[in-house]
């Protein structure tokens, strides 16, 4: 049975990454046994939704902490919702305030599937989360996981967004000229230097100065 549920996972992983991630098999095997007769958010083939960006097509990386606890908006992408949701998650209301500062581009629906299609990971550090309990799955096996996703995307030299301590604690992956850190955009820190960071102007920076296109920030 162990060895079925490490095989069900894992094969959850997108074909362009299964390669990547083959050292992570185990892991993957205790984390599916942990989630085993367990009630857990985002629904399983949503779990790997971020890794819909293939690893030599990423451009940006945007780190988040761990998938938003309310059924409804938990969708596999870090600080995305599915269409339609309101109103927004506080931290999302945030992130779009800053967007509008600092570009001028005022988004309503919360969903960011189109800026993952231009190369942005929206990786969160844990994938899944017991419903209504933030941080449950915290210490599961994810963390590893995901930093091992984070150190394979920081081969194609991407433009790293990195919003609070927990996302920083992966910034040695990242070449340093091409890293923005700020406070989380959580309502408990956004004024703490989260706001007028202009993380979306100075991202479109960078990749254009290295001769790349800039990120589209509008979402539909």
């Amino acid at each position: 049975m162990r060895a079925a549920i490490l095989h069900e996972l894992f094969d959850g992983i997108p074909q362009s990454w299964q390669r990547e991630l083959v050292s992570e098999r185990t892991n993957l095997g205790e984390i599916s046994n942990y989630l085993l007769g367990t009630s857990y958010i985002p629904k399983r083939e949503e779990i790997f939704a971020s890794l819909n960006v293939s690893p030599g097509d990423i451009r940006v990386v945007i780190v988040g902490q761990d998938p938003y606890p309310n059924r409804e908006h938990a969708m596999g992408l870090a600080f995305s919702v599915r269409s339609g949701v309101e109103p927004l998650p506080a931290s999302l209301r945030n992130i779009y305030t800053e967007l509008y500062e600092d570009l001028g581009v005022r988004n309503r629906s919360g969903n960011l599937e189109a800026w993952a299609r231009q190369g942005v990971l929206l990786i969160n550090r844990v994938l899944t989360t017991k419903p209504d309990t933030s941080l449950s799955h915290s210490g599961i096996g994810w963390e590893e996981f995901t930093e091992k996703i984070v150190e394979i995307s920081s081969a194609s030299n991407p433009v790293a967004i990195l919003w609070g301590k927990k996302a920083q604690q992966l910034s040695k992956y990242f070449d340093a000229k091409n890293t923005i850190a700020s406070a989380h955009p959580s309502p408990l820190s956004a004024y703490r230097g989260f706001f007028g960071s202009k993380p979306f102007s100075r991202t479109n920076e960078i990749l254009e100065a290295s001769g790349r296109p800039a990120i589209n920030w509008q979402t539909y």
